[in-house]
């Protein structure tokens, strides 16, 4: 598949920002996102860096973060046109890459990530504004049964809300959430492999444990509006500049080589020195 460096119609733009989030079908072929899989799932370096998170309910997430896309398998996802291209669409200019993380939700045991917004997170660490944005890309089948991502459709017009501490995560005021969704439409995004959803970072969102004998990881990349930055951000304290576009034909090109983080330069990041208690995750 090639897109150019404007995959999205008018229609397709209008709809995230009306609903806050649209589902890409088929972003990436078979080929693509077997790579990736066998990739992440392969990757020892990945593993040995991943980390997990509380949900204050007996389930534990694991996860992978890294801030410099890099110039491997994973890097030339997260600089294809087709992720760039969206995004510089949906945001409305240049982005810069914020980090890329792996959500290793395993089967029976991955753990649920609570209502929250991206930007509770950006918020407290200096960003001024809300424009960033995250696209999640389905490297195993997302189900229901699995924990898929669930949104509430239009809730990014809400602005921010009030965050707290959900076991090691920080969830929205449920109060506030209980209210919204009696007013606004509960998504589930469901997604095969190769799927994509990209999301505004004061979209509501979050996923329910995997209690099913099916693993859901997915690949999670964002990005921030170049000049939206934050002197105060432990991860980025220099200004992030535009990412670095490759051609689409370059994740074939690297499936070609070493799988994995451990031949490049992505370097990976320590949730208590680079993240504090907060993670932004789904």
């Amino acid at each position: 598949m090639n897109m150019t460096d404007k995959p999205l119609s008018n229609t397709e733009i209008e709809q995230f920002h009306r609903d806050g989030f649209i589902v890409l079908r088929g972003l990436f072929g078979s080929d693509e996102i077997e790579l990736l899989g066998r990739a992440a799932k392969e990757d020892r370096v990945l593993d040995q860096n991943s980390f997990g998170r509380d949900d204050g309910s007996g389930g534990n997430v694991r996860l992978s973060l890294w801030s410099d896309p890099g110039d491997n398998l994973y890097g030339m996802f997260a600089r294809c046109p087709r992720i760039v291209g969206t995004m510089e669409q949906l945001l409305g200019g240049p982005v810069g890459h914020y980090h890329s993380k792996m959500i290793m939700k395993d089967a029976k045991v991955g753990g649920a990530w609570e209502w929250h917004q991206d930007y509770g997170y950006w918020y407290d660490i200096g960003y001024l504004t809300p424009d960033l944005a995250s696209v999640m890309i389905a490297v195993d089948k997302a189900t229901t049964e699995n924990g898929c991502l669930q949104v509430i459709k239009g809730s990014h017009r809400l602005g921010r809300i009030n965050h707290t501490a959900t076991g090691q995560q920080a969830g929205a005021d449920l109060k506030r959430v209980d209210q919204v969704l009696q007013k606004m439409e509960l998504v589930y995004c469901e997604m095969n492999p190769g799927d994509a959803v990209f999301f505004h970072s004061n979209t509501l969102h979050r996923s329910d444990q995997n209690r099913s004998e099916n693993p859901r990881w997915a690949m999670v990349c964002c990005y921030s509006l170049i000049g939206n930055d934050s002197p105060q951000d432990p991860l980025h304290p220099t200004p992030l500049e535009p990412v670095s576009k490759v051609p689409d034909s370059a994740i074939r090109e690297a499936g070609t080589r070493r799988f994995g983080t451990g031949d490049s330069r992505n370097t990976f990041l320590n949730p208590n020195k680079h993240l504090g208690e907060k993670v932004a995750s789904r």
